[in-house]
């Protein structure tokens, strides 16, 4: 399916980290979520009802990042999937950007990037990195599961 949603650069200002300090004062975090779905039917009858509504894709990420305090992005990654494959789409790309993370030379950003599909969410496996509120926050949930790829970038 090359049908694609992108909201790219959702800011949230939240306290995940490893860091007292990050968990104390916060920080923003910039999202940038794909998910994969069938756009044609929305196209041919130009009904909402028959897509994602992507301001509601949107505060239901939102929602995501700023629940539940974690040490790991990659664990927020992860709770964004589970929340992005709630809605109707077969697959979803998170890129969990900490622009302010506590590194001790200069760069530009750090980031990791999770690519999960419904079989992902389907295969039904646990973590703590999903709360119940975010799921609830994007509708009723799909599941969770096993991984698919992770990457870490630093410029």
């Amino acid at each position: 399916m090359s049908d694609r949603i992108t909201l790219t650069g959702i800011r949230v200002r939240a306290h995940h980290g490893v860091f007292d300090f990050e968990r104390a004062e916060g920080q923003d975090f910039v999202i940038d979520v794909t998910a994969w779905l069938d756009l044609g039917p929305a196209a041919r009858g130009d009904e909402l009802a028959a897509t994602v509504h992507y301001g509601e894709l949107a505060e239901a990420v939102a929602a995501a990042v700023a629940s539940d305090p974690v040490d790991l992005i990659e664990t927020v990654a992860e709770r964004i999937a589970r929340v992005v494959l709630s809605f109707p789409v077969q697959r979803t790309e998170v890129t969990v950007h900490k622009p302010n993370a506590p590194i001790a030379v200069p760069f530009t950003d750090v980031a990791v990037t999770v690519l999960r599909d419904r079989a992902w969410a389907e295969a039904g496996a646990t973590g703590a990195a999903c709360s119940a509120d975010a799921v609830g926050a994007a509708g009723s949930a799909g599941g969770v599961g096993s991984a698919n790829t992770v990457e870490e970038v630093q410029p």
